[in-house]
Order: C-alpha cells, then structure tokens, then sequence
C-alpha cells in the first residue's frame, strides 16, 4: 500500500455566521452534517510518538470508529504535510483495551464536533480537497485538506491569508491556549460531556 499524505491547514473562525453565507456563496456544500467526534490520543511510556511528532488515533464519530497514524510533519513552513494511514474498526472500545494491554497509554482525549463540505461537482470525500467545520471547547475552525494551489485559493475566497494559516495539531492549540490564559493543560473536552 502507497503511503498517502495529507495537506492540510487551519484557519481560526473569526465570523461564523458570515463564513457559512460565504461557503455557500464560493459553492461547498454539507457532505456530513455536523457531529460529534472524541478522539483518544495513544502513545508509549516514553511519549516516543509524541517526541517524534507522530500520533496514534482511535476516533469515535456517529457509530462509527476510526484507527489513525500520523507520520512526522514534512518541513513546510506554511502548510502541514504528513503521512496518514486510517482504517475503519469495527468495535473502537476492544480496539482502546488491545492498545492498553499492548502498553500504550491514553494521553490525550479531545472532542469536537464537526461538518464536512466538498467544493461544488465533487462526490468523492477520500478523492476531493475537501473543508471541515470543527467546533471545539476553545473556539471554532476551519479545516482545509487537499492541493497547496487549491488551498490557498479557498482561503482566499472565504477572505483569509497565508498569514492566518495555522499548522498546529488541536492537542498543541490546546496546550498553547491553556498557557495563555494560565491554565494547567489538560483534556480538550466540553464541560457537558463525560465520555
């Protein structure tokens, strides 16, 4: 199997009543409606995956349950380039008990929720660049996947700049957020839910 490597960047949400007006305006439209997601983040004892900036996912979405690896980020200044490998799995919480048993630990736990869009005349979610909507305990984001080219030109049709591109995972802008408000850096997750 061919390694598949994502592009991807973030963009914090400054209007979000303006930005879905725009999103419909530029032509994207809801492939999934909006979600919720929690995600557990695994790694070694000696935080060997964190320390090489790679991570091991399980993502539970709807009834649905996700495995992921992401490789080391490639050297990019302005987008985040990583290999990705994800499989579906038929029963995340067995999954969570093998990694356990295994030695792995729990080491972060983040939930957001979540809508996905597709540019007009794509149908394809694993083929199209596509944009996310994330929701999470310390703002909203954007999410955009695909080429570099088709990257910037979204960006810059919903009104934003290479400048404004952020390539920080959610666990490190939650860390990073924690920090400046002078908060202990934990869980990213909602007060209501207690999963």
């Amino acid at each position: 199997m061919k390694p598949r490597h994502e592009t991807e960047i973030k963009l914090e949400i400054r209007d979000r009543k303006g930005l879905k007006q725009r999103l419909k305006q530029v032509g994207f439209r809801v492939i999934q409606p909006r979600h919720f997601e929690g995600n557990l983040l695994f790694d070694f004892p000696d935080l060997r995956l964190r320390k090489g900036r790679r991570l091991l996912r399980v993502r539970f979405e709807d009834r649905r349950c996700f495995l992921t690896f992401k490789g080391a980020p490639l050297h990019s200044r302005k987008y985040k380039i990583r290999q990705e490998i994800e499989t579906a799995v038929e029963d995340g919480r067995r999954l969570t008990a093998i990694l356990e048993s295994l030695g792995l630990l729990r080491t972060f736990r983040y939930e957001k929720f979540r809508t996905v869009y597709l540019p007009r005349g794509r149908t394809d979610l694993q083929k199209a660049p596509h944009l996310v909507l994330d929701e999470t305990p310390f703002g909203d984001y954007l999410e955009l996947e695909g080429p570099q080219r088709w990257i910037d030109e979204t960006a810059r049709q919903l009104g934003y700049r290479p400048e404004d591109y952020i390539t920080l995972s959610y666990a490190a802008l939650h860390r990073q957020k924690c920090l400046e408000q002078g908060k202990k850096p934990g869980d990213m997750v909602f007060p209501e839910h207690k999963c």
